[in-house]
């Protein structure tokens, strides 16, 4: 009897330690997908997730982003793709801005859990970026778009300033003006074939001082879409002023926990 009591204590008690180790392991491990693939914007780089992505490795996510070629849509989501077929099981693939086309397009692959908007365009089945703008008055950034002789699009230092990354230092603000990429014109014309939030399971940051995508666009496109949603105070970068908040949405998605709508902070 004294043997039987024994080892059942001490059942309870491994129990007990295995359910608090459980406590403490990544919220992936524990539920939802191991693989998050980030698909940056427009007049952007893979580095506009530079702060995010330590964030979600620390949190036992394997992360990769994508380096866009900016050059049409097939291409973006080609990119995607491959990077998408490289990930091993289920993957949660996040878009910020010109990059919620993008996901919209390739998260149509069947490895693809679920979608994540971060101050993005989630066209329609048929849409263009173009055809989701003008549902709304334009952003005062747009007006600081530039076009050069060989058909591509760039941002100027006022609009990267005063619109595009307003609550960044300003080193930081330059650095994204240094690097931002070459976004073909021709992209904006071209239609979502297929739109994956139709089908998978979506969320939307929304950035509350968006001087790029209109917020309430933003917020009629996370309502339309039926997506999980987080309005932060931020510029069109939240990822950059905001890592903590946005890496912490992103992991609550990939956890496949329902979110919820959270005030402007």
């Amino acid at each position: 009897m004294i043997m039987l009591y024994f080892n059942k204590t001490v059942l309870g008690m491994l129990g007990a330690a295995l359910l608090a180790l459980m406590a403490h392991l990544p919220v992936q491990a524990q539920k939802g997908v191991k693989s998050i693939v980030l698909v940056h914007g427009a007049f952007a780089d893979g580095s506009s997730w530079s702060k995010v992505i330590p964030l979600l490795e620390a949190k036992g996510f394997k992360v990769t982003a994508v380096q866009n070629p900016l050059t049409s849509l097939n291409d973006d989501a080609t990119a995607a793709k491959r990077i998408i077929a490289l990930q091993d099981g289920p993957v949660l693939l996040v878009g910020h801005s010109w990059g919620g086309v993008v996901i919209s397009e390739a998260g149509n692959n069947p490895k693809v859990a679920g979608l994540v908007y971060v101050a993005a365009f989630a066209p329609d089945n048929g849409q263009s970026l173009n055809d989701v703008a003008k549902t709304a008055p334009l952003a005062p950034g747009n007006d600081q778009v530039r076009a050069d002789s060989f058909g591509y699009l760039t941002l100027t230092p006022k609009g990267t300033f005063e619109n595009f990354a307003q609550d960044l230092s300003m080193p930081e603000r330059k650095l994204i003006l240094a690097t931002q990429g070459q976004w073909a014109a021709s992209t904006t014309d071209e239609k979502v074939k297929k739109a994956a939030w139709h089908h998978k399971p979506s969320w939307y940051i929304i950035a509350g001082r968006d001087g790029m995508i209109n917020p309430d666009l933003q917020r009629a496109l996370a309502k339309k879409i039926n997506a999980q949603s987080l309005e932060l105070n931020a510029s069109h970068v939240p990822m950059l002023s905001q890592p903590a908040k946005v890496a912490a949405f992103i992991a609550q998605a990939a956890a496949g926990v329902p979110g919820k709508k959270v005030a402007s902070k």
